[in-house]
């Protein structure tokens, strides 16, 4: 395998010999490795090594890409996306300035690496004895992955930047049945490259299936209108997908009827709520020091005290809109072009006790996990992976999974309480712009949402 680093030195000093606004390019090398199980089989084992990379070159405003697994030839790759580029461009180019970087990040701790594919297969076949020893179940799936990439950016403005990363997910269903009824339930886990946490799961991997059973005879909440509490996880998806993707900036700048709802300063919940995008919080799978423009990673408030303050940019639309890049321009792969994505989006604790945010609700529903979802605009419906009544101040009954659907911003102003324990998920993948999973990670402290539409029987 040809060495990256020489190959990228060469890069760097060819970019700047070309007629364009300006050129970058992504140099990557990755190492894979997957372990999927549908039902009782395995369904697919694997390891992979893989090399590429890409150049994106800007000329009067308009973008050329190219991207190659050869790393050869690349004066002719620059040539031909300063060509696509100029084939496009029209007007003038705008990206918001940052300072040249030059710079090397190692990766931070990396077990996965180390432990043989057949012991991570092992651990998995014991989680799948364990779900299989629960009866009425109708099938399950086990889907491992981890990888370990190093990437240099560099630009003709005189970026060089390496950095390495290594990445680690873990999600598992169990699907139970009986007379016609279906029910499941999911544990999703993720790190960045520390296998242990992916072990000692076993407790929790039992209580996963047996819990898809009971839920076959719980009962099914009647629908309406109640007062519901979300617990971090399910809060987290709901600051990341009815939310977050809304303070993507290129949403915002090439959809009109947004652009007049996402004003700068415009109230949307009270003033203990604060949410936030931050790939600078270390250990977490959204974290990076730079993204994949060279920019430095930041921590941007999107709603402050309940009001609108920011969004989250690349480089492009920073300049587009008169704003500050924000780091959030991420690319899944040297095949894609950098897109503004998420990191770890979050709702920052308030002061209240779970204890406290249950205790003066007569009829509720307390709504947990993630089962899937769909946001259309600032319209939302989300499946809770389960649920339970709430009744004069205390858990009740387990209801069957509800779903939840309303208008993003009617929702975070009916929040009226918001607790004192963030907890942050790692389990998650982020898709948009055909790039999925992008590791990203959400979280909340619980919640308590007024008038939130539940649906039911």
């Amino acid at each position: 395998m040809p060495d990256i680093q020489a190959v990228a030195r060469q890069l760097a000093q060819a970019v700047k010999g070309y007629s364009a606004d300006y050129i970058e390019a992504r140099l990557e090398e990755s190492q894979r490795s997957h372990i999927t199980y549908r039902g009782r089989e395995l369904e697919s084992i694997g390891q992979s090594t893989a090399v590429g990379g890409n150049v994106r070159a800007l000329v009067k405003g308009g973008w050329g890409f190219v991207s190659f697994n050869e790393l050869n030839d690349l004066p002719r790759r620059i040539e031909l996306a300063v060509k696509q580029a100029s084939l496009v461009g029209r007007e003038e180019s705008k990206l918001a300035p940052v300072e040249p970087i030059v710079d090397t990040v190692a990766a931070e701790k990396d077990s996965s690496l180390t432990i043989p594919l057949a012991e991570k297969k092992q651990l998995l076949d014991e989680y799948n004895d364990i779900i299989w020893r629960t009866p009425k179940l109708q099938t399950s799936v086990i889907a491992y992955g981890d990888s370990h990439k190093k990437t240099i950016f560099l630009s003709s403005s005189g970026s060089y930047i390496q950095q390495e990363r290594t990445d680690i997910t873990l999600r598992l269903t169990a699907v139970a049945a009986e007379g016609g009824e279906v029910q499941q339930v999911g544990l999703s886990v993720g790190s960045r490259g520390d296998f242990s946490s992916m072990q000692r799961l076993h407790q929790e991997v039992e209580e996963m299936a047996r819990h898809a059973v009971e839920l076959l005879s719980a009962p099914q909440i009647k629908g309406g209108e109640y007062t519901v509490v979300l617990d971090p996880v399910l809060a987290g998806v709901f600051a990341h997908e009815a939310f977050g993707h809304l303070s993507e900036s290129d949403f915002v700048y090439e959809n009109d009827r947004l652009r007049e709802i996402m004003v700068l300063g415009r109230k949307f919940g009270s003033r203990e709520l604060n949410i936030v995008d931050s790939a600078a919080l270390p250990g977490l799978r959204g974290s990076y020091k730079y993204d994949d423009e060279g920019v430095s990673a930041t921590k941007t408030y999107l709603i402050q005290e309940g009001e609108l303050v920011g969004r989250l940019h690349s480089r492009e639309t920073a300049a587009r809109m008169g704003e500050k890049p924000t780091g959030n321009a991420r690319a899944i792969s040297y095949q894609f072009p950098p897109i503004v994505r998420m990191t770890n989006t979050y709702i920052e604790p308030g002061s209240a006790s779970f204890d406290d945010i249950i205790s003066d609700i007569k009829e509720g529903v307390y709504a947990k996990n993630w089962l899937g979802g769909t946001t259309a605009m600032e319209m939302f419906t989300f499946s809770a992976g389960e649920a339970y009544m709430i009744r004069n101040g205390k858990l009740a009954e387990a209801l069957r999974p509800v779903v939840l659907t309303g208008n993003v911003f009617t929702t975070l102003n009916n929040i009226d309480a918001i607790g004192n324990d963030l907890e942050m998920n790692q389990g998650g993948g982020c898709g948009k712009g055909m790039q999925m999973p992008l590791p990203v990670s959400n979280g909340s402290p619980h919640i308590r949402i007024r008038q939130c539409l539940v649906g039911g029987r």
